[in-house]
């Protein structure tokens, strides 16, 4: 064979190794941005997923069902209310007291509750703080007393108890129940000094 075809098979099987190299990287660009798009599919699809669980904020109760599995809803429509009974640390009572009771009142103090539930169960708290204000104060329409005929009236102040952990393992208390709340006012005899 002459040295001349060899040199024109050698060129041609280098060009065709060339193109064959070049067809070779575009190929693997091409399958880059097929995992791309298939990656990008992926979260999109598991974002979309991710917005069909709905996730509640705390442990505890559902009270107020609506939705049934199945049915559609639209955005903001309650489903469900959740009552944060689970954990002990999130239980408490506002009390109401009269202003003329809460002299020797302030946070810490232990307080004895007796429910209106069963048997008049106990629970023990501390006094987690006195409120800004009374509730009239607070409330949506508050009393305008501009008429002249003025009327003292005791107000009530809120305080809020928090239930001491362990105090209703049996999860007893729900919310809007009534209960009756004692604060030991009495002065602490370690704290005083002689």
């Amino acid at each position: 064979m002459d040295p001349k075809d060899y040199d024109a098979a050698l060129a041609k099987a280098e060009a065709g190794l060339a193109e064959a190299e070049s067809a070779t990287i575009q190929s693997e660009s091409q399958i880059a941005q097929a995992r791309a798009r298939v990656q990008a599919a992926l979260e999109s699809a598991r974002l979309q997923r991710s917005y069909c669980t709905i996730t509640a904020p705390c442990d505890g109760y559902v009270s107020r069902k609506l939705a049934e599995p199945g049915n559609m809803v639209a955005p903001g429509q309650p489903l469900l209310a959740v009552v944060p009974l689970a954990q002990q640390g999130d239980v408490w009572v506002e009390a109401n007291f009269k202003e003329t009771q809460l002299q020797h009142v302030h946070p810490g103090q232990k307080v004895l509750l007796r429910a209106d539930i069963e048997d008049g169960s106990t629970f023990t708290g501390t006094v987690d703080s006195v409120a800004a204000g009374t509730g009239s104060v607070f409330s949506l329409l508050p009393p305008e007393n501009a008429t002249g005929n003025w009327v003292k009236v005791v107000q009530r102040v809120p305080v809020k108890i928090k239930l001491d952990p362990g105090s209703d393992p049996e999860r007893k208390l729900r919310l809007g129940l009534s209960v009756t709340a004692e604060i030991d006012t009495r002065p602490n005899l370690r704290s005083i000094q002689p």
